[in-house]
C-alpha cells in the first residue's frame, strides 16, 4: 500500500522505517493539501520521531496516517516502543535533555512543531508519543474516542475495524471482527462500517440488527456497538461474538461488558441490550480477540488521565498479537 491510497487506518512502520517515514508523511501532507510551510514543520516532527525510536526503541513501530474533523484533515503519527521508558516526560522534552549524549532537543522540536502533542512513558514499559500537524488557523479539538487497528503480521489489510457517530444526540462507536483474516475478513468488516454509518437512529440493539441484515452477503463477523447516555451516567451496550469491552477508572475496578454469542450476518443471532454504569472519569475499551484481555489499569499509573488514543496505543502495544488482527478504541463521555 502506498499513500497515493492510504486509507484511514493509515500505514505501520518498523524502526528501521527512517526517511521512509518522512516521505510518506510528506506525499501525504500534499495530498491533504497542508501547505508547503506546514508540510515542512511535519518532515521534521516525522524525522525526530523516527530518529528517537532508532536511539531509544526496542520493537519501536510508527502509525502514520489522516486524521478528520470539523471538515478538515491533518496528519497523525504515533510513535510506540517497549524501550526503558521515561520517569518524567515532561522534563524529557526540554531542550538539553539527553540520556544517550545528543544534544537533546527532539521531544522539544516535536512539540514546537507539531499543533497537538500527547505521551504517556513508564519506566520499563516504554514510550507512546501521539502528534497531530494540522493546515494553518484553529486546531480541531480532540476526539471523545479514538482507535488503532493493526494487522496480523505479514498480511497487508486488517479483518478488524471500527467507526463513531454522531446522530440525533446519540454518541455511538462500533468494532468489528471480520471472520478470519486477509481481504475477505476486512470486507466482511467494510460492510459492517458502511452499514454503521448508514443506520437509521435507534438504540445498539436496533443497529446491531441492522448491521446483521446489511452483511449477510459476507463472510460475517464478531462486532459490538455502545453508545453513551448523556446525562444519566450510562452506557448502553450490544455486542456478538469476541469482541470483548469494559469500563474502567484510575483506582477503581474494572467491570467487564457482556456480548452474547454469534456472527453478525449469519443465521439468525439474539441480540440483546445491557445498560452499565459508567460514572465521570470513566473510560470504555473495546477490542477484538487479537488483544489479550489480562491489562490492569493499576498497571499504567496516569494513563487514564491521558487521551483516547494514548490510551488505545498504550494497551495495544501491551496486548496485542502478532499472531492476530487486532483493534482498540477508548471512548469517554463526551460532555
Amino acid at each position: 500500500m502506498t499513500t497515493d491510497a492510504m486509507s484511514d487506518h493509515g500505514l505501520w512502520f518498523g524502526v528501521q522505517g527512517g526517511s521512509a517515514v518522512r516521505r510518506a508523511a510528506e506525499r501525504l501532507g500534499h495530498q491533504l493539501d497542508l501547505g508547503d510551510a506546514r508540510i515542512a514543520d511535519l518532515a521534521i516532527v516525522a524525522a525526530e520521531l523516527t530518529s528517537n525510536l532508532i536511539k531509544h526503541a526496542v520493537d519501536g513501530v510508527l502509525l502514520l496516517r489522516p486524521v478528520r474533523r470539523d471538515g478538515l484533515a491533518g496528519v497523525e503519527l504515533i510513535a510506540i516502543d517497549s524501550g526503558p521508558g521515561m520517569a518524567d516526560l515532561t522534563v524529557s522534552s526540554l531542550d538539553g535533555h539527553s540520556t544517550t549524549g545528543t544534544l537533546g532537543i527532539g521531544l522539544g522540536a516535536i512539540m514546537r512543531q507539531a499543533d497537538w502533542f500527547d505521551g504517556y512513558s513508564w519506566p520499563g514499559k516504554g514510550t507512546v508519543l501521539a502528534v497531530q500537524v494540522w493546515p494553518r488557523g484553529p486546531v480541531p479539538e480532540q476526539s471523545w474516542t479514538a482507535a488503532l487497528t493493526r494487522p496480523l503480521t505479514g498480511e497487508s489489510v486488517s479483518g478488524d475495524g471500527y467507526a463513531v457517530r454522531v446522530v440525533e444526540g446519540r454518541h455511538q462507536v462500533l468494532v468489528s471482527d471480520g471472520l478470519g483474516h486477509g481481504p475477505l475478513a476486512a470486507a466482511a468488516t467494510d460492510a459492517a462500517l458502511a452499514a454503521f454509518r448508514s443506520a437509521p437512529v435507534g438504540s445498539p440493539a436496533a443497529v446491531v440488527q441492522h448491521l446483521h441484515r446489511a452483511m449477510s452477503h459476507t463472510r460475517g463477523a464478531a462486532l459490538a456497538v455502545a453508545e453513551m447516555v448523556p446525562g444519566a451516567g450510562l452506557l448502553r451496550y450490544a455486542g456478538l461474538g469476541n469482541i470483548s469491552a469494559c469500563v474502567v477508572a484510575e483506582g477503581d475496578r474494572r467491570r467487564g461488558v457482556v456480548s452474547l454469542p454469534g456472527i453478525a450476518g449469519h443465521h439468525r443471532p439474539v441480540v440483546r441490550e445491557y445498560d452499565y454504569p459508567f460514572p465521570d472519569g470513566a473510560s470504555l475499551v473495546m477490542h477484538s480477540d487479537g488483544v489479550v484481555d489480562r491489562w490492569q489499569l493499576d498497571d499504567y499509573p496516569g494513563l487514564a488521565s491521558r487521551t483516547p488514543l494514548v490510551m488505545a496505543a498504550t494497551l495495544l502495544r501491551d496486548a496485542g498479537l502478532r499472531r492476530d488482527d487486532a483493534c482498540v478504541l477508548v471512548a469517554r463521555a463526551p460532555w
